[in-house]
């Protein structure tokens, strides 16, 4: 641990969880809507294609700070892919609390309590899903780089 001057700081990066958060930030916005403004989502298709770009994006970035901390001899990279990549869940809970604040016309602490209740289970659900995403990613790439290497 501590701070590596040429590749920052050695521990969790929470702001790699942004950009995988911010290419599918729009259809957060039509979901919520659909769930909890009783709106009707019809494009399926394409929240399909961007639930694609956020595995590409997640796998992306946490592959980037792996490469990074790889090449600073820092070796401890399984629970740091989880949890960089998985901290977008962070944002996704973020926007949630802007939704109920600014969008919504919700009163009472029941509807307080049913809200962000569904929606930490939500974001459980995108940590797990975007943190193992980030570990499998990792994963393949680091078998891969050493499965390269010559040692003669």
């Amino acid at each position: 641990s501590g701070i590596n001057a040429e590749y920052g700081s050695s521990g969790i990066n929470a702001e790699y969880g942004v950009l995988p958060v911010g290419s599918v930030f729009i259809q957060l916005y039509f979901i919520f809507n659909s769930i909890w403004a009783h709106q009707i989502y019809y494009m399926f298709w394409f929240l399909f294609v961007v639930f694609i770009i956020l595995v590409i994006t997640c796998a992306e970035t946490t592959i980037l700070l792996c490469y990074f901390h790889l090449c600073s001899e820092d070796y401890h990279w399984w629970w740091r892919s989880f949890l960089s990549s998985g901290s977008s869940a962070l944002y996704f809970f973020l926007y949630a609390v802007y939704f109920y604040a600014e969008r919504l016309q919700m009163e009472g602490a029941a509807s307080l309590f049913i809200f962000f209740g569904y929606t930490l289970i939500m974001a459980i659900y995108f940590f797990l899903l975007t943190g193992f995403v980030g570990f499998i990613s990792c994963y393949f790439f680091v078998n891969k780089i050493y499965s390269v290497v010559k040692t003669d």
